[in-house]
């Protein structure tokens, strides 16, 4: 999937198309204000307020049959450039326009705006020529979005679109959507009984019985390859003193995303977080350099106000799990530690099939913590770490965190689409904050460097990202369901089936009997809908051999064997962790 924003023409090419969109949607309601309208990297949105009228995907069509009249028309786009006060003359009656001229750096002496035909707008650009050049585009969503993201303000209207230079790379792109449609987490989640969303706890996803299993097996992966790193494993309280958050910084910082609550006429809030509570961990105890590097780990619930706009299945929620770690080590530690990490993300990942690039975010220009010498030595650590592991990263220059430098993984799913997901983080910050100290082989006490890490990054989140990686079709490992029994005739093979399924049971494979009294075809499609691993079908054959008789996920092939055969076969499966 190409990434719009970063490929300069089709930046300009969508830049210029959103300014189509605009101008079409200005003929057709003369009394639209635009808010802004930027590129993004699946295309551009613009912000519309229409009063009180309301768009749906049904007034697509003849918005994009205007814009095509438009661009049929071939109006020169040109560039004018305004004082502050001519600006703010032409765009009078605009107050969207005339707030974001006033908020505009004193030191711009010129204003740009672009012109075509009867519209025109505020602008940086670029842009293309002329409207003829902008064929190949298609509007995709409307959603509600509040002026300048804030929930106090007005609620505009924003339209999504994409446009290409050609009409097969739009054609590819749709068909990538219809695609990724069929993938819907939110829709295969509710087919496949894996999570729900209730009116009575908005962001706050319930986990129903096969959503368990999976979630289960992800977590006893995460625990088992944790454990062969050397990691600890704490639980840090869900709830914590106010004291606590401001010790940490996130009362001043965060405050605003936590929720809080008074307990014997003290305030407490829930945790956005969890690294708080890992440094009281840490001070619990007396450690030396012989003890460092110190792994810790931590699946810990945390709680974020999120607005309800924002909301998104289990993409974007009000409660998740964070796959954290804490890594506390000696300064010398940490490229050695680094290339540890980073050999153990691209183990994990691999096992799902998924491919990642790095991005190395370095020091910002101003606001930071920390001795220039330890950010300048922490950057190279990672930079030089990465290389070493086998990898490239791209940096990311002044986008790291005040507190230090860290490294992004972004992962690659089956339709190409991105996801940033791991994070290795350097922390100047929570060391000092909490004062924490190691002894050091001369006797002296010394401040440990820490690591953040996640490599799921949040549960929730790398599940509905692995449910439309896998279509809804896990592999064997992560199945809620591994096996689903059809007998053939349920009066004669129902026996049959019931022992195969006990023993089936017997050896921990997860099965499901199909007892309905629905006919043969019917029993296959469900099954097939279903998206288990396999399917057995047992008649007067298999009776008769004491034999099974299976079809793997998306094949019409019967094949026969031993019920034994079968179940060694299912566990080096399971054990590999073979994907699909």
């Amino acid at each position: 999937m190409k990434d719009i924003k970063n490929d300069e023409k089709l930046n300009m090419l969508n830049h210029s198309c959103a300014h189509l969109l605009a101008h079409a949607v200005k003929h057709l309601y003369p009394e639209a204000k635009f808010w802004v309208g930027p590129v993004i990297e699946d295309g551009f949105y613009y912000d519309i307020d229409l009063g009180d009228k309301s768009l749906s995907e049904e007034d697509f069509p003849k918005i994009e049959k205007e814009m095509k009249k438009i661009s049929k028309d071939n109006k020169l786009i040109k560039r004018i450039e305004l004082s502050k006060e001519e600006a703010l003359d032409m765009f009078k009656d605009d107050p969207y326009k005339i707030d974001l001229i006033n908020r505009m750096d004193e030191n711009d002496t010129v204003i740009s705006a672009y012109k075509q035909g009867d519209f025109i707008d505020l602008c940086r650009g670029p842009h293309v020529e002329s409207t003829k050049l902008i064929k190949h585009f298609k509007l995709l969503k409307v959603s509600g979005a509040y002026w300048k993201g804030d929930s106090k303000n007005k609620m505009l209207q924003r339209v999504y679109g994409i446009c290409f230079e050609n009409e097969n790379d739009l054609n590819e792109y749709l068909e990538f959507l219809e695609e990724a449609k069929k993938r819907d987490h939110k829709k295969l989640g509710k087919e496949l009984g894996l999570f729900m969303m209730s009116e009575y706890g908005p962001g706050f996803p319930f986990f129903l019985h096969n959503g368990m299993i999976l979630r289960n097996e992800l977590e006893n992966f995460w625990y088992k390859e944790h454990k062969k790193e050397g990691y600890q494993f704490v639980k840090t309280p869900i709830m914590l003193n106010k004291d606590l958050w401001e010790l940490s910084g996130h009362w001043f910082n965060y405050r605003e995303n936590m929720y809080t609550s008074q307990i014997d006429d003290k305030v407490f809030a829930i945790k956005p977080m969890n690294c708080p509570g890992g440094m009281l961990v840490y001070k619990n105890s007396l450690y030396s350099y012989k003890d460092l590097p110190l792994r810790v780990g931590e699946l810990g619930q945390v709680h974020r106000h999120e607005a309800s706009g924002a909301l998104n299945g289990l993409f974007r929620v009000r409660t998740f799990t964070q796959d954290d770690a804490h890594i506390f080590m000696t300064q010398d530690q940490i490229e050695s530690e680094v290339i540890r990490l980073i050999n153990f993300i691209d183990r994990v990942y691999s096992v799902f099939g998924l491919s990642y690039s790095i991005e190395l975010s370095t020091r910002p220009e101003e606001k930071y913590i920390g001795e220039l010498e330890i950010w300048n030595k922490s950057e190279k650590a990672l930079e030089d770490a990465c290389h070493k592991a086998g990898h490239e990263c791209k940096i990311n220059p002044g986008d790291g965190a005040f507190y230090g430098p860290k490294l992004d993984f972004h992962i690659k799913d089956s339709l190409g689409r991105v996801w940033q997901c791991g994070t290795i983080q350097l922390d100047m910050n929570l060391p000092e904050r909490f004062d924490l100290t190691y002894i050091d082989s001369d006797g002296s006490k010394k401040r440990p460097v820490m690591l953040h890490r996640v490599i799921f990054g949040s549960i929730e989140r790398f599940i509905g990202i692995l449910i439309e990686h896998y279509a809804g079709a896990f592999p064997l490992w992560l199945s809620p369901n591994q096996v689903n029994i059809i007998p053939v005739n349920n009066l004669i093979h129902m026996d049959y089936a019931k022992k195969i399924m006990q023993e089936l049971d017997n050896n921990e494979i997860r099965v499901t009997l199909d007892e309905s009294d629905e006919k043969f075809g019917y029993k296959m499609r469900q099954s097939v809908m279903s998206k288990v691993p396999y399917t057995l079908i047992l008649g007067d054959n298999e009776m008769k051999d004491d034999t099974i008789s299976y079809r793997h996920r998306g094949s019409t092939e019967t094949k026969n064997m031993k019920l034994d055969e079968f179940i060694s076969m299912l566990k080096e499966e399971i054990k590999t962790k073979k994907n699909n």
